[in-house]
């Protein structure tokens, strides 16, 4: 198998320093804000052409209430010497996804990384009802908003990459575990994008195409900022009212992991996998945009402002998860040799 990362002697101009994707060709859908915003920055500062996709634009502000903007993302990276294009797409309208894949091909002939942000900080992803009292009225408005609308991105961006043989496609989610937080519609969400993985690379490995999951640690986007009334400037002062905040990073941060996947030449043996900015960053070598090395994975975590009463829904969904997993593992390892053992003689057969 051919690898599927980007590599330096295959672009056109050739990388300059400190910008290792030069000429490659990235889709971030849903860069208006957040992990999105900041992977889409991480992405062109690498030297990379950024699409910054997004319905919130300065003639169509957001219908979240926010006052983030693809163009103002576009911006950020050409002003920091990268190139960015914004263009106004609904995600979960199939023809206008099929014109953004058109344009990218027509305009440059290839698609190498496409991130899949959207909705991820959609304001009816919240509360943590029990699923017998939850809020069932805009169930399937989320689910098309931010499940759906990925998969009509990754069919239509993941033609272009198996076409060259060669592309990562990432879904950016919340928790390295089965699990997530919120009520059950969010859940099933979170749960989903992991699964999204999953199952796009079961079908794209034999064409040289790659696919992961990612979560970033406790994210410093402009929603979380507010919410703690600090500023990317004086984050550090919000470690007075959560100490876990101390080891925070920057929505950048994920964005250099996904670079930094990027340009792993053994990506196509992590594919399908569910991966976090960390875990990356201790591999990679990896740092933030202020030189640290946020570790939430290796946090000893302040749980004394949580409620008891979600520390022990917390403890038994572990317990639940943890037994879940080891037994469809276990059946999992069985099922596969039994089936090699059973279709060895078909294949050899097919391959004489």
């Amino acid at each position: 198998m051919e690898s599927t990362a980007i590599q330096v002697d295959e672009m056109e101009v050739r990388s300059v320093e400190g910008r290792p994707l030069t000429d490659a060709v990235a889709v971030v859908a849903g860069a208006t804000r957040g992990a999105g915003r900041g992977i889409a920055e991480a992405l062109g500062e690498a030297g990379a052409i950024v699409y910054c996709t997004g319905r919130s634009t300065r003639r169509r502000p957001s219908p979240y209430g926010r006052p983030e903007t693809i163009e103002e993302t576009a911006e950020r990276i050409n002003a920091a010497g990268g190139k960015a294009i914004a263009v106004r797409v609904d995600h979960t309208v199939e023809p206008e996804v099929e014109a953004l894949f058109e344009r990218v091909e027509r305009e440059h002939g290839r698609l190498d990384v496409l991130v899949n942000s959207i909705a991820g900080e959609d304001p009816m992803m919240t509360g943590g009802s029990p699923f017998w009292s939850a809020d069932m009225t805009k169930a399937a408005t989320l689910i098309q908003n931010a499940v759906v609308s990925r998969m009509i991105t990754a069919k239509h961006g993941g033609r272009l990459m198996v076409r060259r043989r060669r592309g990562l496609i990432v879904e950016v989610t919340e928790n390295d575990l089965l699990l997530s937080s919120g009520d059950i519609v969010a859940q099933i969400v979170r749960f989903a994008h992991k699964a999204l993985a999953v199952l796009y690379a079961t079908e794209l490995r034999e064409h040289g195409v790659a696919a992961i999951a990612i979560i970033p640690g406790f994210l410093r986007s402009e929603r979380v900022l507010e919410h703690f009334g600090v500023t990317e400037q004086n984050w550090r002062e919000a470690g007075k009212k959560d100490r876990n905040f101390l080891e925070s990073e920057s929505p950048r941060f994920v964005g250099r992991a996904i670079v930094a996947l990027t340009l792993d030449l053994a990506i196509l043996e992590r594919t399908g996998q569910l991966v976090s900015s960390w875990e990356v960053a201790r591999e990679h070598g990896l740092t933030d945009v202020d030189g640290r090395r946020p570790d939430w994975g290796a946090l000893d975590v302040d749980y004394s402002q949580v409620p008891r009463s979600v520390i022990e829904v917390m403890r038994d969904g572990l317990r639940v998860q943890d037994a879940w997993l080891d037994v469809l593992a276990r059946r999992t390892r069985e099922f596969e040799t039994r089936f090699l053992k059973q279709t060895a003689a078909l294949l050899e057969a097919v391959g004489n």
